[in-house]
């Protein structure tokens, strides 16, 4: 299944995140909340960001899957998300506004197409 690939290295990306919040937790002694320390909460919201959209786009991309859609529409939508979750998670880190609008943009586009090719493939 093409999709589980993507869903493994969309875990690790996670994995990933989850390890700047703890690195910088552990430097700054803080362990609840964001401490008003401004790293933190663009790492917080870049790790929180991810899981929000994530799940439902893996959701939809694996119904896809299932109902038998193209190998290279699944690699391309999957391919997509995957690229668009990381620029995202970076542009939050970084302050690229630009970056994060278009990484979102993409993001719903995923979402949109997914959920428009299942309504309409039933």
């Amino acid at each position: 299944m093409i999709i589980s690939s993507y869903a493994a290295l969309l875990a690790l990306y996670y994995i990933y995140l989850s390890f700047k919040v703890i690195k910088i937790r552990k430097v700054e002694g803080i362990s609840l909340g964001n401490g008003n320390n401004p790293a933190l909460e663009r790492a917080t919201r870049a790790h929180s960001n991810f899981i929000e959209y994530v799940p439902i786009s893996l959701i939809l991309l694996f119904l896809l899957e299932y109902q038998g859609l193209a190998s290279h529409y699944m690699h391309a939508l999957g391919g997509l998300l995957f690229i668009s979750r990381a620029v995202h998670s970076s542009a939050i880190i970084n302050h690229n506004l630009r970056a994060r609008v278009l990484s979102m943009m993409i993001t719903f586009a995923i979402v949109i197409i997914s959920a428009l090719l299942l309504l309409i493939s039933r």
